[in-house]
């Protein structure tokens, strides 16, 4: 009679240690969850950025083109949903030539989204190039 006084004492021992799984289990799954959620965010962003860097690129041809035309190369534009400001600088430049050249220095900066907020992405390149 005394042995199965002691088994009764110990029942409801498993639901404790099944419940105690079971959180572990579900803060593991969640934690998991989380973890999945910021690498696809990561990935994301690192593919926006080299999309900036593309888009400031195509900035700085373009405005090398318009450069070798002699005509203004400072402008806004959108290329890909990205918005693309280009700057111009124009420095004359007379080593070895009495009548001298102009040196562009031409800046694209190529941005997507707001400042301040998580998606924002910009890229910023830079080039001199000039025109004897």
């Amino acid at each position: 009679m005394r042995n199965t006084h002691k088994l009764f004492n110990q029942l409801g021992f498993t639901l404790v240690q099944a419940i105690f799984i079971l959180v572990v289990l579900a803060l593991l799954g969640a934690a998991m969850v989380r973890l999945l959620g910021v690498q696809n965010a990561t990935s994301t962003m690192a593919v926006q950025q080299a999309r900036a860097f593309q888009a400031s690129r195509s900035g700085l041809e373009w405005g090398a083109r318009r450069a070798s035309l002699g005509v203004g190369c400072s402008d806004s534009f959108t290329l890909g949903g990205f918005t693309v400001d280009v700057t111009c600088g124009i420095t004359p430049y007379s080593e070895g030539d009495p009548s001298g050249y102009p040196v562009y220095q031409i800046k694209s900066v190529a941005s997507w989204g707001s400042s301040g907020h998580p998606d924002y992405v910009a890229r910023t390149t830079q080039m001199r190039i000039g025109f004897p």
